[in-house]
């Protein structure tokens, strides 16, 4: 029993992490919800593969391969909406965040909504490191063991993704 104990202690505190991967990947709540689930069978199957403490490398990228495949599987999937602002607002609220004057919180769900529709008009390959780095905090080190390329391919990547993000806000007016 202690490999199950060690499954949960390792692989569901990632879940989180797991679904945000899931949702920029894969563009839709839903599909994210069905890979994260698919991912966390696939570790607990192959669970005994893992080597080291880093699980959450080794579990972001079975997250990647399971979003990868439905893309392949889905090729002429339409293109959907992200994230809920009114779910997020709701879940700031609670967490004892003030509501803004209404000015300030139009002006916060501007620069959200284009900075989502930026990250959405990147490439997956840009779009993943972008995620992985900036959303998810992982070192470049990680995102390379996640994305099986080496780690100047990650910073390239990075560097791109970063830059094309720059011109798409500006290209907006959400960056000046």
């Amino acid at each position: 029993m202690n490999h199950s104990r060690d499954f949960e202690a390792k692989i569901l505190p990632l879940l989180d992490s797991g679904f945000n991967l899931a949702r920029w990947l894969l563009r839709e709540e839903a599909s994210a919800e069905d890979a994260v689930q698919e991912a966390v069978l696939r570790a607990l199957r192959y669970f005994d593969k893992l080597k080291g403490d880093d699980a959450r490398a080794w579990f972001l990228s079975i997250v990647r391969n399971v979003c990868f495949t439905y893309l392949k599987d889905r090729a002429g999937l339409k293109e959907v909406s992200g994230q809920d602002d009114d779910a997020l607002d709701a879940l700031q609220l609670a967490a004892g965040r003030t509501q803004d004057e209404p000015d300030v919180a139009l002006q916060h769900s501007m620069q959200r909504h284009h900075i989502n529709e930026a990250i959405k008009a990147l490439t997956p390959a840009l779009r993943e490191v972008l995620v992985l780095r900036e959303l998810e905090g992982l070192e470049y080190e990680q995102i390379a063991q996640v994305t099986a390329v080496p780690i100047g391919t990650v910073m390239s990547r990075l560097f791109r993704a970063r830059a094309r993000m720059r011109e798409l806000l500006t290209l907006s007016g959400a960056r000046e």
